[in-house]
């Protein structure tokens, strides 16, 4: 749920800490609210995190940290709406005016690191939430300009929050759960008001996005009126975990809470969500709305973290895949397909029945089997890529049915800092024809290992605010180059195919800096958005529909993978250009994975850092 903003108030900071501030429960914690002399680093830069957590206990809860003097905050999601957005808001431009005003002297490079990235990525979101509209992710992927669409907005995140995250493993647990569930009504009309003031702005998604969030939404209507979807996560956890916890008493509280609370609020948010599709436009993307070149730009640099411009980097997206395609066409001669650009031949290769995997749940079923065999051998050459190895805690889940017309062909992350929720690789299996055998191992080294799961485990072993920040270029670059080293390990040796799958998906990487920009820069409509994935890289147009209209509801993100993935390769030349025979290639991957998920400023002084020590 790290990708959801929920603040929380004074009122609830000292909701069941006997009146004392959770603040002033930290030692040194009033050097940090205006005291005198400067608490030492570590401690000051574990009190930014818990100060930025007070605003979104949700996320302290993923993180497995809100225990102890903390565990009230398991039991709200705070104030939500544009009360909270300024409350927010001036937390973090306190904290990062004074992260930038410590004294750094003396400071070792983690330090000093990590004071980089509070200072950026506080930086970024002020500026973002001092636009007019739109939400803003601190420290994490997902801007987006609507609150509530296919792929954004409680409706979405709540069940998945409670069904995964929300611990029932205790008495206080439960009513924790219960707690947090009679907030999620409020929340839900504080979306309404922001999604009213923001039509009230002249900002309205464009109409294919509404159809498909409306269907959603009536889908989790449907659902919310029956109580399973709130109740049903609780009940399962009291069977496990607690017996004689009157099961049958909190489930009925919940379906009660479901039934006539949250529907209503839902069915609140279906009603505006139909006015704005009564007035709804076709326009694709940001350059529609008002003031959407000043938002892009903020997207864009917020995801790539860089100063590109849109033209540049749609102009980097063509160049790679011109030069993607270019290795990429051999291999396609060399199995027989002579044919054609690389993009038909890609198409023809996609219809290809000894890749596919079976409809229907059969299909479903070769599928988890093939993620989990790929899994195992990758695991096993980890020790050839790392000198210092993680053994990551993980699952691999299908995306609830209910989400998968509006998510992508998969995501996934690690899991809390204390162990208790595993990391997940999330498989859209809405259909099968979404995978093929040639391109599923690359997307399972991308999500679990060495991609999202592993970095993710790492990152979870850094002080706090580390494991909180992170910026998409470089776990979107990481998961990339994760790919690349799943193919220098071996990954494909037996199986060109195989390699092909891998290439067309930095190629697909490549053409989302074109279709991104094109969108929302360039004014392209959602046809060519789709035609130059179909027609150039010979994407799945199943695949395809669902990737464009996601860069619509998050313009900019789409950006970050190949930026991300670029630099960490271009960083990875630059020290075997300037090292020579010194040059170890576990050490680099060692290095720049402890050194964590950072801007790609900080990842070039991470690298520097690291080119300096193998010199001796």
């Amino acid at each position: 749920m790290t990708d959801t903003n929920f603040t929380i108030t004074r009122r609830h900071a000292l909701k069941g800490l006997g009146g004392v501030s959770t603040l002033a429960l930290l030692p040194g914690c009033s050097d940090l609210l205006g005291g005198a002399p400067a608490m030492a680093p570590d401690a000051m830069l574990e009190q930014i995190g818990y100060a930025m957590l007070e605003h979104e206990p949700g996320r302290a809860t993923g993180l497995g940290v809100d225990t102890g003097d903390y565990a009230a905050w398991r039991g709200t999601f705070g104030t939500p709406g544009a009360e909270g957005r300024e409350k927010y808001k001036a937390t973090l431009t306190r904290l990062r005016d004074e992260a930038r005003d410590y004294p750094k002297d003396g400071l070792t490079a983690d330090q000093q690191v990590g004071f980089d990235v509070v200072e950026s990525a506080f930086d970024k979101a002020v500026e973002g939430m001092e636009l007019p509209y739109g939400d803003v992710a601190v420290g994490s992927w997902r801007n987006a300009p609507y609150s509530v669409i296919q792929n954004v907005g409680g409706y979405i995140d709540f069940p998945r929050f409670f069904g995964s995250t929300q611990p029932v493993r205790s008495e206080e647990d439960v009513e924790h759960y219960l707690s947090r569930l009679a907030e999620v009504p409020a929340i839900l009309d504080a979306e309404t008001d922001t999604m009213k003031a923001t039509r009230d702005h002249g900002v309205v998604p464009p109409d294919f996005l509404l159809d498909k969030a409306i269907a959603q939404m009536e889908a989790s209507i449907a659902s919310a009126k029956q109580g399973e979807t709130y109740a049903g996560p609780l009940s399962s956890g009291i069977t496990e975990n607690l017996a004689g916890a009157n099961a049958d008493e909190r489930y009925q509280n919940a379906e009660t809470v479901s039934r006539d609370s949250i529907a209503p609020a839902l069915e609140r948010q279906l009603e505006e969500l139909k006015a704005q599709r009564a007035i709804a436009k076709s326009d694709a993307g940001m350059w529609a709305q008002p003031d959407g070149d000043a938002w892009y730009s903020w997207s864009t640099s917020a995801s790539t973290t860089t100063s590109l411009s849109p033209d540049e980097i749609h102009e980097q997206g063509l160049d790679e895949l011109a030069t993607l395609h270019g290795r990429m066409d051999p291999i396609l001669q060399e199995i027989g397909y002579t044919q054609g650009s690389v993009g038909e031949r890609m198409q023809s290769l996609g219809e290809d029945q000894r890749y596919k995997f079976a409809e229907g749940d059969p299909g479903r079923e070769e599928i988890f089997a093939f993620i989990d065999e790929r899994i195992e051998w990758i695991k096993a050459q980890m020790p050839r890529a790392f000198n210092e190895l993680v053994d990551p805690n993980m699952e691999v889940v299908r995306i609830p049915i209910n989400e998968e017309a509006g998510a992508p062909g998969a995501y996934g992350g690690a899991g809390s800092k204390d162990g208790q929720i595993p990391g997940r690789f999330w498989i859209n299996l809405r259909e099968t024809g979404l995978h093929r055998k040639y391109d599923l191992a690359d997307l399972t080294f991308h999500e679990a290992i060495p991609g999202h799961v592993w970095e993710g485990e790492y990152s979870n072993r850094l002080p706090l605010i580390r494991s909180i920040l992170a910026f998409g270029a470089f776990s979107e670059g990481w998961a990339l180059y994760g790919e690349q080293l799943a193919d220098e390990l071996g990954a494909y040796d037996d199986f060109k195919v195989g390699r092909l799958g891998y290439l067309q998906s930095l190629a697909f990487r490549a053409c989302r800096l074109v279709v991104d920009t094109g969108l929302h820069s360039k004014r392209w409509t959602r046809e060519q958005a789709n035609q130059f994935f179909i027609e150039r890289n010979g994407s799945k147009p199943a695949e395809v529909a669902g990737e464009v209209d996601r860069y619509c509801s998050w313009p900019g993100q789409a950006c970050s993978y190949k930026i991300g993935h670029s630099e960490i390769v271009r960083q990875r030349a630059r020290a075997e250009a300037e090292l020579g025979d010194a040059y170890d290639f576990k050490a680099f991957n060692t290095a720049v994975i402890l050194g964590g998920n950072a801007p790609l400023d900080v990842v070039d002084k991470t690298v520097g850092r690291y080119i300096a020590e193998a010199r001796g």
